[in-house]
């Protein structure tokens, strides 16, 4: 079974994932972003992004960050 992300942030069509990785430096945390779209009615997720994409994908790249530095006490 896979492993589920510790914390999941959505604004519109864009949404990050955060992962929370012990390794052998000590807690880890990564990131994957992806766009939603919908075919007919099916929600599909893409790895691409349009120039109008880029302005949310900032906004929500730095609620990811604040919420790993809050909750992990500053460790990144």
């Amino acid at each position: 079974m896979a492993k589920k992300p510790i914390h999941e942030i959505r604004h519109g069509l864009i949404k990050v994932r955060v992962w929370r990785k012990k390794t052998t430096s000590g807690l880890r945390h990564t990131l994957t972003i992806v766009r939603v779209y919908r075919t007919g009615d099916v929600w599909k997720e893409s790895t691409r992004y349009s120039r109008h994409d880029i302005p949310l994908m900032c906004l929500i790249l730095d609620e990811a960050h604040t919420w790993i530095f809050e909750t992990s006490g500053g460790i990144s």
